[in-house]
């Protein structure tokens, strides 16, 4: 049977890896799951080490820059949920075999800018020009952080009757890369203005400030219970994946989801469903009932939109999307459908 396009789903994780890992180790707090962004191992004097991995991108229709900017955000936005910053960085990088050595020079210049600018040294890897390497994924990352054990959060640490909040608006990267790959389709369909807008949302995919200012800098702020970054499945499958990956059910309201005008406009353009699309730069963030004013309220001191969208609840509940005053299951979308969108479009000819 023809795999899906996207990660892989829930069944294939559980059936083929999680059991699998190799070695167990006592050390190993957190190994692979389900719906959890980064894998957790103790160390003496009660510290541990953070480690979270993800593609590379090389996407000649975005730019070396751009590419660059993804590569290294969409890594540091998984790292984020723990509430701090990668401190290390470790790349594998697969390049086409006659990508010229100037555009390799060009893409790691800027992944050494965007790395000092986090705070990340980049401690090794493997660089190789391969044959027949034609993907926009050229590789791997892996990065590092070590903090205290006891304030370190993981997607698996929300509870039932927290409060589900939503950073930014659905499907940032999703409409952001679509109008920078198809200009003149989105300019002639929704419009100057939109697509403008939309390519400029595009340095709006990291979530890394979105997390430091929910739980602070100093980590002062201890209402704040898990978070997970958005990816393929867009936000609706980043809710589903929390709450599974932490034994929870959930309440959605539809309706309260944050879609804004510019991110909705592109969508349309490519018959897109901007809740199921992978949508880089918004962060889930769970909190204690009663505190997500608070938590919203540090957000918005840095301009940074936040909005309460539903609660977890108990396991037996089931997780459930209220749409149009209808509760529904909702139902885990393993195949983001971004990408078929993207390549139809591509196919189509598409400007």
């Amino acid at each position: 049977m023809e795999q899906q396009l996207g990660k892989i789903d829930q069944h294939l994780v559980d059936e083929f890896i999680q059991q699998k890992c190799g070695h167990s180790r006592q050390e190993v707090r957190v190994g692979s799951q389900f719906g959890v962004d980064v894998s957790l191992i103790d160390l003496p004097n009660g510290l541990c080490i953070a480690m979270s991995s993800d593609p590379l991108s090389l996407i000649p229709s975005l730019g070396l820059e751009e590419s660059a900017w993804l590569s290294v955000q969409l890594l540091a936005n998984d790292m984020a949920t723990t509430g701090y910053a990668p401190q290390y960085a470790q790349f594998v990088l697969n390049l086409p075999a006659h990508f010229p050595k100037k555009d390799f020079q060009t893409y790691w210049d800027y992944i050494h800018r965007y790395c000092e600018a986090i705070g990340i040294a980049i401690t090794g890897g493997h660089t190789g020009f391969i044959e027949g390497q034609n993907s926009t994924i050229a590789g791997g990352g892996t990065f590092i952080s070590i903090a205290p054990k006891d304030k370190l959060l993981v997607s698996k640490y929300a509870q039932a009757g927290d409060s589900i909040l939503v950073t930014k608006s659905c499907a940032i990267s999703s409409a952001a890369i679509l109008a920078m790959s198809y200009p003149e389709t989105v300019k002639n369909k929704a419009g100057q203005q939109h697509y403008q807008d939309a390519c400029q949302s595009f340095y709006q995919t990291s979530s890394l400030l979105d997390a430091l200012t929910a739980v602070g800098y100093l980590h002062e702020h201890t209402d704040v219970t898990a978070m997970h970054d958005v990816t393929e499945g867009g936000v609706l499958g980043a809710i589903y994946e929390l709450a599974t990956a932490s034994g929870n059910g959930a309440t959605i309201h539809s309706e309260k989801l944050p879609i804004a005008a510019v991110q909705a406009s592109v969508c349309d353009v490519f018959s897109l469903d901007p809740r199921h699309c992978v949508g880089a730069g918004s962060m889930i963030i769970t909190c204690n009932a009663g505190s997500a004013p608070a938590v919203i309220e540090r957000l918005a001191q840095k301009n940074i939109a936040c909005t309460e969208v539903g609660q977890l609840t108990a396991k037996e509940q089931g997780i459930q999307l209220i749409e149009v005053g209808k509760t529904k299951w909702l139902n885990y979308q393993a195949e983001d459908p971004y990408w078929v969108a993207f390549f139809k479009a591509y196919h189509l000819g598409w400007k």
